[in-house]
């Protein structure tokens, strides 16, 4: 039997259609989760949408619909980037689904009593990140993260004991049992638990809910918050709560379990949702992997600049596999990026039209012309060298440069070798061997760029796969 192996994103708030900064977590998952099931992982990937926020109830109340019908409409585009991305997800998961509600709540109840507990609280709040900040964080009472003023909230809530697992949790990462990459994000949970665990209210009261969200085992007038609700959901939508048997095999049993999410939700991954999970007795995640954000033009992706890019577009006018190139080789997986559109068109025609396609495309015409039908390959073949260490840490701009050092140095053999001048020349011999290394080094780029390049990986394989090699369409035609 393979190993397991599972794979999740973030859950976005659906208060508003998807964007590209989310295209590139969504892209980055399912480069992991592809590149797991090459190695042979029986791998399980999940993303989803999560519905039971405020922000999606006063979206709602702007729009003047319900906040059903939001989340119905807003949940169907992020679905849609699935198939418009070429993600291969197993599953999407809403939190509005009554599986979820079935194991939010018995999440919540697998938690030890002693852990929970009611008190009366007063703080300031801000509804974009669903969270409460202290004085110390937001002296001056501005979000820190969104800007804007936060709001004066009171009311009694069911709060967790974070401050119970303040030594399991320091344990837990510094032996890397549970690994956060990259190692800037890890020592700034470190510092935050160093700093001293604080408890964090996990309910609402139903009424300033606005009556939306998952009601507390027990007690109707509170419903969880949301971050407690959607952080549930990597195991829910396994079937906790539902004796699924995907939740052992894919969690309880499983040794490698990956979320991938960005830099603003660190510490609700990597110190809230191991507390919750250790609480209630449940294997934790094994690595927390934390991309940087994405900017348009140099600036924070923003309604109110105009500068929004649906994916979905950019996969139209410029196809799925140069969008999914430019996020994982353009953007640092680490660090902020930034997508223009000038240097996805020079990125594009420099890698894509002159480097890959060309060197695919030349290897083609020489083929057909020599008639050369190259037997099928009798195994997957090794990766470049530094490629399996790249892709380890979900360094993909590292892993693809292997990939196009290989594809740099097939195009230098072209014009060292210049097999022309063999065809003209009659040296059969020599150029049926040429052509049979330039052959075996296209098989290895094409089987490798699968994670990254899916459809690409599949031309390159049925071209070059086996048999009469014919000179196709040009894999990445130009641009202007």
């Amino acid at each position: 039997m393979p190993e397991t192996a599972y794979v999740s994103t973030a859950i976005p708030y659906v208060n508003a259609k998807p964007h590209l900064g989310f295209a590139l977590e969504i892209v980055q998952a399912d480069a992991i989760a592809r590149y797991l099931r090459l190695r042979g992982y029986d791998t399980f990937f999940m993303t989803g949408a999560d519905e039971n926020s405020l922000k999606n109830v006063r979206a709602a109340e702007v729009e003047g619909i319900s906040t059903r019908e939001l989340c119905d409409r807003n949940s169907e585009a992020f679905r849609q980037l699935l198939p418009g991305l070429d993600i291969s997800a197993d599953y999407f998961i809403r939190t509005s689904s009554e599986m979820h509600f079935r194991g939010a709540q018995e999440l919540w109840s697998m938690c030890r009593p002693e852990d929970m507990y009611k008190k009366h609280y007063t703080g300031m709040y801000c509804v974009g990140c669903e969270e409460f900040y202290t004085s110390k964080e937001a002296p001056d009472g501005i979000c820190p993260e969104h800007q804007r003023e936060l709001e004066s909230v009171e009311e009694e809530n069911y709060f967790f004991r974070l401050s119970n697992y303040q030594a399991a949790l320091l344990e837990l990462i510094e032996s890397d049992r549970l690994k956060i990459l990259p190692e800037a994000r890890r020592n700034e949970t470190l510092a935050f638990i160093r700093g001293g665990l604080q408890d964090f209210s996990i309910s609402r009261s139903r009424q300033r809910a606005g009556d939306w969200g998952i009601p507390v085992p027990n007690d109707p007038d509170q419903v969880m918050y949301v971050w407690y609700d959607a952080l549930a959901n990597y195991v829910t939508g396994l079937g906790l709560g539902d004796d699924d048997p995907a939740f052992k095999k894919y969690w309880w049993d499983c040794p490698v379990k990956t979320h991938v999410i960005g830099k603003g939700i660190n510490r609700f991954h990597t110190v809230y949702w191991p507390a919750m999970l250790l609480s209630a007795g449940i294997p934790t995640p094994d690595t927390v992997f934390i991309h940087g954000y994405l900017t348009i033009e140099g600036q924070k992706i923003s309604k109110s600049l105009g500068n929004v890019i649906d994916p979905l577009v950019q996969v139209e006018q410029y196809g799925v596999d140069p969008v999914r190139y430019y996020l994982l080789r353009a953007v640092s997986p680490y660090a902020d990026g930034d997508y223009s559109e000038d240097r996805f068109r020079d990125i594009y025609n420099a890698d894509l039209a002159n480097n890959l396609g060309n060197l695919a495309r030349r290897v083609e015409t020489l083929a057909e012309k020599a008639g050369y039908a190259p037997p099928p390959p009798s195994a997957a073949p090794d990766a470049p060298e530094a490629f399996h260490e790249a892709m380890a840490e979900y360094r993909f701009n590292e892993a693809l440069a292997a990939l196009w050092n290989s594809a740099d140095a097939l195009n230098q053999r072209i014009e060292e070798v210049r097999p022309w001048d063999l065809q003209k020349q009659g040296d059969t011999d020599a150029l049926l061997a040429f052509l049979e290394e330039m052959v075996q080094g296209i098989r290895v780029i094409a089987h490798w760029v699968e994670p990254f390049m899916p459809c690409s990986a599949s031309k390159l394989q049925a071209s070059f796969g086996g048999g009469p090699i014919k000179r196709g369409e040009a894999l990445f035609p130009r641009l202007p």
